[in-house]
C-alpha cells in the first residue's frame, strides 16, 4: 500500500492566480506516483466571498485537493482582522484535515509542509495530538542574507521549534540550506532536491533563435527582481545595438511603475521593450526557444526555475551570482554568465557578450544538464529516496538519499 501523504503548501495555484506556487504543484506532481497524496491549502480571498469562508473541493482527481478561501476584511478594523484571519486560516486547515481523513478512511502517515511558517505550525500541532511525522520543504528567499533582517523575533523562535521537530528538512538549494543554518534553523536530516522543470514543454525548437532578442521572465516585485536595473542597462546600450529587443513576461504589483520607467527611458515608443504580460508555460517556452538569452538581474534567488527552463530549451542565461543560482552553473560547462546583483557595468558587459555573438556554448549540453537536475523522473526518484530515509519502514526505489 502506498504511503498516505498530506501536502500543506503556503503557496499553491488557486482561483485568483493559477501560477502562484506552481513550483510547489510540480513537486507534488513529482511525488504523487510514489504515494497516495492529497493537498490542503488555505489563503485569504482577493475578492468578495458569499460567506466567511469558501471551499473548492476537487476530490476525484489523482491528487485530491481542498482549497479554502477566507475573507480579507471581517470587521474593518485592521489589527483585529489580522488576528481573526490567522484564526480562520487554522480553522480552515482543521476543517479540511477532518474532511480528508473521512475521504481516506484514516489519517495520513506523513505531512509534507511546503514553505513555512503557518503550515509548519499546523503540522507541529498534528504531531503533538496525533503523533504524525512531518517533513519540511523550503523555497523562500526570506531566509537569504539579503532579506533575513525581515524575520522577527517570534517568527525566528517558532521557526526553529518547527524545524527541530520535523523528521527532515528539504531545501531547493544548498545556499538556502546554509542560510537557514546560519539563522539557527538546523536539522540533522537535510536534503537538497531541485525544483521541477517540465522538460517535455521546455525543449529545444527546430527554428533558429532571433539575434539580439533578450527575454526577462519574472514576477514584478522590483525590490527583489530589479527589472528596473535591466531597463536602465538596455537604455544605455540600445544605441550601440540597434537590433537589440527586450521582451518582458510577468505580472505583479510593480507592473505600472516598470512600464512608466520604460516609457521615460524611451524604450516603448521605438519597440525596444515589449511587455508581454502573464504567459502560460507553453508560451514562456516558445519565448525561450526564440530568445538569444534569458536575462535576470535579481537581488535574491533561492533557486530560479526560469534559469533551468531556459537551459532545457538550449538557451543561454545571464543571471545573478547570488543565492542558489551559482549552483545551477556548476560544473562550468553548464553555460551561464553570472554577475553580482546591482553591478550594472558587469550586467551590461554580459549583455554585450551575447549581442556581439562572442559567447559560445553547446545547446545540447544545456539541455542534458537541465534534464539531469530537474526532470520529473529524476526529482521523483530523489523524493522517494528522501521519504524512505526519514520514515523507517518506507521502501526506497533508488536507495538512500545523501544527507
Amino acid at each position: 500500500m502506498k504511503l498516505r501523504v498530506l501536502h500543506l503548501p503556503k503557496w499553491y495555484p488557486n482561483r485568483y492566480d493559477n501560477q502562484d506556487g506552481d513550483f510547489v504543484a510540480r513537486h507534488v506532481a513529482a511525488i504523487a506516483p510514489h504515494t497516495t497524496a492529497a493537498v490542503l491549502f488555505a489563503t485569504v480571498a482577493r475578492g468578495p466571498l458569499p460567506s466567511l469562508i469558501d471551499c473548492e473541493a476537487a476530490l476525484t482527481g489523482s491528487t485530491p485537493t481542498l482549497r479554502y478561501y477566507y475573507r480579507a476584511r471581517i470587521t474593518g478594523l485592521a489589527p483585529l482582522d489580522k488576528l481573526l484571519k490567522l484564526g480562520l486560516y487554522f480553522w480552515c486547515l482543521g476543517r479540511g484535515y477532518r474532511q480528508l481523513v473521512r475521504y481516506w478512511g484514516g489519517h495520513p502517515q506523513l505531512v509534507h509542509v511546503h514553505v513555512l511558517l503557518r503550515t509548519g505550525l499546523f503540522a507541529w500541532w498534528l504531531r503533538l495530538i496525533r503523533g504524525l511525522p512531518y517533513l519540511i520543504t523550503e523555497h523562500w528567499t526570506l531566509y537569504l542574507p539579503e532579506r533575513a533582517s525581515n524575520i522577527g523575533r517570534i517568527r525566528r523562535l517558532l521557526t526553529g521549534r518547527v524545524v527541530r521537530h520535523a523528521v527532515g528538512l528539504h531545501t531547493v538549494s544548498a545556499s538556502l540550506r546554509d542560510a537557514m543554518a546560519r539563522l539557527g534553523f538546523v536539522h540533522p536530516h537535510t536534503a537538497v532536491i531541485a525544483n521541477v522543470v517540465d522538460t517535455d514543454v521546455f525543449r529545444p525548437a527546430e527554428w533558429p533563435r532571433t539575434a539580439g532578442q533578450l527575454l526577462v521572465v519574472a514576477a514584478f516585485h522590483d525590490a527583489v527582481k530589479n527589472i528596473s536595473g535591466v531597463l536602465r542597462v538596455v537604455a544605455q546600450l540600445h544605441s550601440c545595438y540597434p537590433h537589440m529587443r527586450l521582451r518582458i513576461a510577468g505580472y505583479g504589483p510593480d507592473e505600472a511603475v516598470l512600464q512608466q520607467l520604460a516609457a521615460q527611458l524611451g524604450l516603448l515608443e521605438n519597440g525596444i521593450v515589449t511587455f508581454l504580460g502573464k504567459l502560460a508555460h507553453d508560451e514562456v517556452a516558445r519565448e525561450m526557444q526564440q530568445a538569444a538569452a534569458l536575462v535576470s538581474f535579481s537581488r535574491a534567488e533561492t533557486f530560479g526555475c526560469v534559469f533551468l527552463e531556459a537551459r532545457a530549451t538550449g538557451c543561454v542565461v545571464i543571471g545573478p551570482a547570488t543565492g542558489g543560482v551559482p549552483e545551477l552553473f556548476q560544473p562550468p560547462n553548464t553555460f551561464g554568465l553570472l554577475v553580482r546583483p546591482d553591478d550594472e557595468v558587469a550586467f551590461g558587459a554580459a549583455l554585450m557578450a551575447v549581442l556581439d555573438g562572442s559567447c559560445t556554448y553547446d545547446p545540447a549540453v544545456l539541455r542534458a544538464d537541465a534534464e539531469a537536475r530537474c526532470s520529473y523522473p529524476n526529482v521523483s526518484a530523489q523524493f522517494a529516496a528522501l521519504y524512505a530515509a526519514v520514515l523507517p519502514g518506507v521502501p526506497s526505489r533508488t536507495g538512500p538519499t545523501a544527507f
